[in-house]
């Protein structure tokens, strides 16, 4: 359900996603959105899961009035048999009550709001497959627009709101549609094995987030880097045992050798 206080006032919109527990990323991030007076925010997913703050986040999380929806570590989290969870979830799980799983569990997979702006975290139709970049050789490109293209399988909407790989762009399709990244809150680099071994980095350890604003009769779109203590939640991936996570926060890429 969209929230009450964005119902009627969409000109300046907030974009976050991909905050992956990391709490101290995520209150330097809203104190900059709190500075630029935005009307709402959306959060477009994977909120919690990895070795930083999971509980602390989830908690200031609930506190908003923020539309969100679910990226696909969420969605495993209230899915898939812990027992099959990866580390990330693993840890994020372990601090998890019931009142926390149903705040997941009610959250969208995707939303479309006033006919215009649709939400998802991938793709429209799969939360795990990027749609602005494409892996090769171990690390990502933009896709072209053919790739766009076919991953959106004909699903329109004036703008599109996508997370998953927190890498920020703003992308034009032939189309005309315009299609905003707005990067990760919280991990700035990551490595993955699907499709094939591959780095996500986007080189510096800044919290990212996205600004939509309808202005003088156009939507325009900024994306804005902020800086925090990173150096701490480096650390607290370290204690947890996680040191690509580590490295990742600290400098915005991934170490050379793959992680463990």
């Amino acid at each position: 359900m969209l929230a009450r206080h964005c119902q009627n006032n969409l000109q300046k919109i907030a974009i976050v996603s991909d905050i992956h527990g990391n709490i101290i990323a995520l209150e330097k991030v809203v104190a900059d959105i709190e500075a630029r007076q935005v009307d709402c925010v959306f959060n477009l997913g994977d909120h919690i899961s990895g070795p930083l703050y999971p509980k602390e986040t989830l908690q200031f999380l609930m506190r908003q009035d923020w539309v969100h929806i679910l990226g696909n570590h969420d969605r495993q989290l209230i899915s898939q048999n812990p027992q099959q969870h990866g580390h990330s979830d693993k840890y994020a799980f372990s601090f998890l009550n019931d009142t926390d799983l149903s705040w997941f569990r009610a959250l969208p997979a995707n939303t479309m709001i006033n006919n215009q702006l649709f939400l998802f975290h991938g793709t429209p139709s799969n939360d795990t497959t990027y749609l602005l970049e494409t892996v090769e050789h171990g690390r990502a490109r933009l896709a072209t627009q053919s790739e766009i293209n076919q991953r959106l399988n004909g699903t329109i909407s004036q703008i599109m709101l996508c997370g998953h790989t927190h890498i920020p762009r703003i992308i034009e399709t032939s189309q005309g549609v315009l299609i905003i990244n707005p990067g990760s809150v919280g991990l700035p680099a990551y490595d993955d094995v699907v499709p094939e071994y591959h780095v996500m980095e986007t080189g510096s350890h800044h919290a990212r987030y996205a600004i939509l604003e309808y202005k003088n009769g156009n939507w325009q779109a900024e994306l804005i880097a902020v800086s925090y203590d990173y150096k701490q939640a480096a650390e607290q991936a370290r204690k947890n045992g996680r040191p690509d996570w580590e490295y990742g926060i600290k400098t915005g890429f991934m170490p050379c050798t793959k992680a463990g």
